[in-house]
């Protein structure tokens, strides 16, 4: 079989830490995903829609939330592993995935940061791939990221910031990088960013009357240790609470540092 990223949207992913693929979510696989969101929502009115966590999982350690495991279908839909495969290779887990609802007209900012600022992956590896499953636009807020950020290799220094107005408690101190060299990432539902641990990116608040929601599904490669114990003392002092217990699923290959725990939080999860 073919490749699904062309030998140039894998330089461009090297490149610039971040890519579109011209791959898209089938329509079919795209509504079911829509309807699951519809259902999610019904289920979980109490949640803030700006941010919801886990809702592959049965019981949602983190925010208390009812889930469903078809979502992990859609995260082991062929084309989107290999994708992951071609970005970091052939042995590979899923440990997370994230809603991000930005409801119309309420929709909070999300400061310019770096995701590992807040993950216990050693050493700090992973691939992010971000599902429309709404047109993003200007207008309703779309993700913003600064091509080639990830090249600095390391996490910059994040600075508090006020919850009040964004949806994170820390965002990366704007001496770190050059905003002058934003891109908006203009998406139609279906279409996925896929990018490196290390872009720095965000997004604006969303003004408009259009909802802007997207599915996250983060991978590591196996040769790093997502490590519970750490986790769980990052919880103490960020989000999500559910860090140091999130249960890990192996997708393609085999366990390349032997320290993953692929058994625990998969009970309390169900």
């Amino acid at each position: 079989m073919p490749d699904v990223l062309s030998p140039d949207e894998v330089a461009q992913y090297r490149e610039e830490g971040l890519v579109v693929p011209d791959y898209r979510m089938p329509d079919a696989m795209l509504a079911e995903l829509r309807d699951m969101l519809a259902r999610f929502l019904a289920d979980n009115p109490d949640v803030p829609r700006d941010q919801m966590f886990t809702p592959h999982l049965q019981r949602g350690a983190a925010q208390d939330t009812r889930g469903d495991t078809a979502w992990l279908d859609a995260i082991r839909h062929g084309p989107i592993l290999d994708i992951v495969e071609q970005c970091i290779g052939p042995d590979f887990l899923l440990w997370g995935t994230t809603i991000f609802g930005k409801p119309a007209g309420t929709g909070k900012t999300i400061p310019w940061h770096q995701d590992g600022e807040f993950w216990p992956i050693r050493p700090l590896a992973n691939t992010t791939v971000w599902l429309a499953l709404d047109d993003c636009t200007l207008e309703n807020g779309c993700l913003r990221y600064i091509p080639g950020s990830h090249k600095m290799g390391r996490i910059g220094r994040h600075v508090p910031t006020d919850q009040s107005e964004v949806l994170l408690e820390l965002g990366l101190d704007h001496s770190e990088f050059d905003e002058g060299q934003a891109r908006d990432l203009i998406l139609e539902a279906g279409q996925m960013a896929v990018f490196d641990v290390f872009m720095v990116h965000g997004s604006q608040a969303n003004r408009s009357a259009t909802r802007r929601a997207a599915f996250i599904m983060r991978f590591m490669p196996t040769t790093s240790h997502y490590d519970h114990d750490w986790g769980a003392e990052l919880a103490e002092r960020i989000r999500p609470s559910d860090i140091g217990t999130r249960p890990l699923f192996l997708l393609r290959g085999v366990d390349r540092c032997g320290r993953n725990d692929f058994d625990l939080g998969h009970a309390a999860a169900r």
